[in-house]
C-alpha cells in the first residue's frame, strides 16, 4: 500500500527541509549566546512547523490509508481505526 501522503511527498520534504533549518538556526543561536526569549520563539515557531506537518500527515492518512481500509472491511479497518486513535492521542499529548 502507498503511504497517504505521496501526492503530497515533495511538498513535506520541503517543509521539513525547511524544520530542518530552523532547528540549525536555533543551534546557532545557543552557540552565539542569544537571548533566552529570542531563542524559545524560534522554538516555538518550529514545533508550529512540526505540528502543521503532522496534521497533514493525519489528514493524508485518514482520507487514503483509513478510508480504503474502512471501505475493505474486517479487521484492517479496526486496526487502522486504532492506529490513527492512537495518532491523534500523541498529537494532543505533545
Amino acid at each position: 500500500m502507498r503511504p497517504g501522503y505521496i501526492g503530497d511527498k515533495d511538498s513535506v520534504q520541503s517543509r521539513l527541509r525547511k524544520i530542518e533549518g530552523q532547528v540549525r538556526g536555533i543551534e546557532r543561536m545557543v552557540d552565539e549566546d542569544r537571548y533566552c526569549i529570542d531563542i524559545l520563539g524560534q522554538v516555538s515557531a518550529v514545533t508550529k512547523a512540526l505540528q502543521a506537518v503532522a496534521l497533514s500527515l493525519l489528514d493524508d492518512h485518514l482520507s487514503h490509508c483509513v478510508s480504503d481500509a474502512v471501505r475493505r472491511g474486517g479487521d484492517d479497518a479496526s486496526e487502522k481505526l486504532s492506529e490513527a486513535s492512537a495518532a491523534i492521542a500523541r498529537l494532543v499529548r505533545s
